[in-house]
């Protein structure tokens, strides 16, 4: 079989496109066992993982070690959003519900932009117009279809990856992406407390809904909905920032 390209960095280094792929291969399944978790038992962990390795083949081809980041690290973001891309090209999820999503983040924010405090699930509710159970119906099919995505408040994959950089040869880019690191961490804080526990328990920890459940002493379907409820409220919070800091770019 024919070894994958490197580039002429990976080549002056001594970097094995090969010997990365094989060292971090587990990583790619960790990745999508992670996702899958949160997705419908029609998404198959395995069409994951075959994006996931082309993300990983990619990445260990475009790996450049003078930026600051670890393999892992770098690796990691273009494996998780190969295999993002992988969702959004075959989505399942009805538009309705993509709607429905769009909808309640909305009634977040008008309700926050309102009263200055964290929505309430019955005022959300009343804002939309349906009753608490509606509501949380609404939210756990929201849970279902969106993974925490900050493409769609306009901060794609590489402009993450660009946070992990020592240097930046671009002073404005700099104090941009400073700008949606700090923005981010301070949305993520000013959730509800049990809102940002889950959401470090999920992400930071990495343990799944169950155990996250059994912690905090809640049924798994509660932690679905109170994770896809935090999404919403950092779309909610995000968007308008987000709006202001990409609009000339």
């Amino acid at each position: 079989m024919a070894r994958p390209g490197k580039n002429a960095y990976t080549q002056g280094l001594g970097i094995d496109a090969d010997d990365l792929v094989e060292q971090h291969a587990t990583l790619v399944k960790r990745i999508a066992y992670h996702l899958s978790a949160r997705l419908p038992p029609s998404v198959m962990v395995d069409d994951l993982i075959q994006a996931g390795m082309l993300g990983l083949l990619d990445a260990a081809r475009q790996y450049d070690r003078s930026q600051g980041a670890s393999f892992e690290t770098y690796a990691t973001i273009r494996v998780r959003g190969s295999m993002l891309d992988e969702l959004r090209r075959n989505d399942w999820a009805p538009k309705s519900v993509h709607r429905k999503a769009r909808e309640l983040a909305s009634a977040i924010q008008r309700i926050e932009n309102s009263t200055g405090r964290d929505a309430r699930d019955e005022e959300v509710a009343k804002e939309l117009g349906v009753d608490i159970k509606e509501y949380y119906r609404i939210l756990q099919d929201a849970s279902t279809c969106r993974i925490l995505n900050f493409e769609e408040v306009g901060i794609t994959d590489e402009t993450l990856g660009t946070l992990l950089k020592d240097g930046e040869s671009n002073p404005f880019h700099s104090v941009q992406n400073g700008q949606i690191r700090q923005h981010l961490v301070n949305a993520i804080a000013s959730l509800p407390d049990r809102e940002r526990m889950i959401i470090s328990l999920y992400y930071d920890a990495e343990m799944n809904l169950r155990e996250v459940g059994a912690m905090l002493g809640v049924s798994e379907s509660r932690v679905s909905q109170l994770l896809s409820q935090a999404h919403l409220r950092l779309r909610a919070r995000l968007q308008e920032h987000a709006a202001v800091l990409f609009q000339n770019q």
